[in-house]
């Protein structure tokens, strides 16, 4: 027994003496490997760091290599040829080398002086800025000219406050509410016949108007003669105008304005004078006159065709009854079917006097803006200014001024309040804050 325990003890010696003979030399083995490569890492790791921190400064996550090559290829296809240093990246969308959507009209200026359509660039790019004022009256035979005097400073009857923001615009329209001309005689039986000499066209360039209306019950005051004149005027003045015509398609047909990539149309047309034989003559196909919407259809037609080849529709009308600040029923049948036509816009006049703002399926419609600079009597007035882009209405904002011995002010503080809170009161269905923008 005590042999077999000697012999146990003996075998138990020779196997621990067998794994620290076998363990001992593989750790150490181990060791020195582990060591070998944590120093082969490093060795790595400090060799690469230069070139892992030049990398990184020149390429920031925000940017991208270029290639090397002289040319390159744009995802659409377009070579951009590199004059010696960085490639040049392709005219981005909307940029000043973009093309219009109208770029062909544009370049064809036979078509466009053809089809009534005029080129502007935009103040802020993919905007509109259109503004609209009332009546205005140039005739020396009035009091409203006095204050201009000899030296013919418009700056004088329409202060510069005023004409600055006309000017700011990118197109700024109202009524021309008499004729242009040296020659003619005044309708007979007429109580107030209007007529301005031919070189006071020049105010409207100054005070910075782009397009005007004919469609109003004065501009065939003279006569057809006088008419004419009235066109052949306004021509030379660089002034489009629209609602009167040599004959009924001139009259019928839209002014348009290609701003940035917006086309606009201006349709105008007049209810006045409600009469069968008006003395106000409607053109037609052989004689000069307006364009008359006492019966709508032909205007609607228009208004359609005018839809189909714009982007925006305006629609300057004159209506209502003078000096009557409720809308009479012939504005409230022909209003709806106007916007039913298609119009995006509706600027009216004629009452002398302001009538309210209305919304009618989503479409703003001021039914008169009243005088703007038109005589000496002491009245409320104002501007509209309307701010558009590729999706419709922008901004709608009405500036309260006034006409009062024959001159037409910016209206601030107090009187700027009390106009609003007068449009206010007779405006239902909108809201107008305090710096007369509306909302609905």
């Amino acid at each position: 027994m005590a042999k077999n325990k000697s012999r146990k003890r003996n075998k138990k010696k020779n196997r621990i003496r067998f794994h620290r003979s076998f363990f001992l030399p593989f750790v150490i083995t181990l060791t020195a490997a582990v060591a070998a490569g944590v120093l082969a890492l490093a060795a790595h790791q400090w060799i690469m760091e230069p070139v892992k921190t030049k990398k990184t400064e020149a390429v920031r996550p925000d940017q991208e290599e270029k290639p090397p090559e002289a040319d390159r290829t744009e995802p659409s296809g377009e070579i951009v040829e590199n004059d010696g240093g960085e490639a040049k990246p392709a005219a981005e969308e909307g940029g000043p080398e973009a093309v219009s959507k109208y770029q062909e009209t544009l370049d064809d200026p036979v078509y466009m002086e053809e089809n009534g359509i005029y080129a502007r660039e935009p103040a802020q790019p993919g905007q509109v800025t259109m503004t609209f004022a009332g009546d205005i009256l140039f005739d020396t035979n009035y009091a409203i000219m006095s204050v201009v005097g000899s030296g013919g400073d418009i700056s004088k009857g329409v202060t510069p406050e005023v004409i600055g923001r006309m000017q700011a615009a990118d197109i700024m329209m109202l009524n021309n509410e008499f004729a242009y001309s040296d020659r003619g005689a005044p309708l007979e039986e007429k109580q107030f016949t209007f007529r301005a000499r031919p070189e006071t066209a020049a105010y409207l360039n100054d005070m910075g108007v782009d397009i005007v209306s004919l469609a109003n019950n004065h501009a065939y005051d003279y006569g057809p003669t006088a008419l004419e004149d009235t066109f052949d005027t306004l021509r030379e003045a660089g002034i489009p105008y629209v609602g009167a015509g040599r004959n009924i398609s001139e009259a019928r047909r839209p002014v348009y304005y290609i701003v940035g990539d917006i086309k606009i149309a201006f349709v105008s047309a007049t209810q006045i004078e409600r009469l069968d034989t008006p003395d106000t003559k409607e053109a037609t196909e052989t004689s000069p006159g307006v364009f008359r919407c006492w019966n709508g259809a032909k205007l609607l037609e228009t208004i359609r065709e005018a839809a189909e080849n714009s982007d925006f529709v305006v629609v300057y009308v004159h209506w209502g009854t003078e000096n009557q600040v409720e809308l009479d029923w012939a504005q409230l049948k022909q209003a709806p079917e106007l916007i039913a036509a298609g119009a995006d816009l509706v600027i009216g006049d004629h009452p002398h006097c302001l009538q309210p703002i209305g919304v009618i399926q989503g479409v703003p419609v001021i039914y008169s803006l009243g005088n703007f600079w038109f005589n000496s009597k002491t009245l409320d007035t104002g501007m509209v200014e309307v701010v558009i882009d590729e999706t419709g209405i922008v901004s709608y904002q009405f500036i309260p001024c006034l006409q009062s011995g024959c001159k037409t002010t910016l209206l601030q503080g107090a009187e700027k309040e009390r106009v609003l809170s007068y449009m206010r009161s007779i405006s239902a269905g909108v809201q107008i804050d305090g710096e007369g923008f509306v909302s609905w």
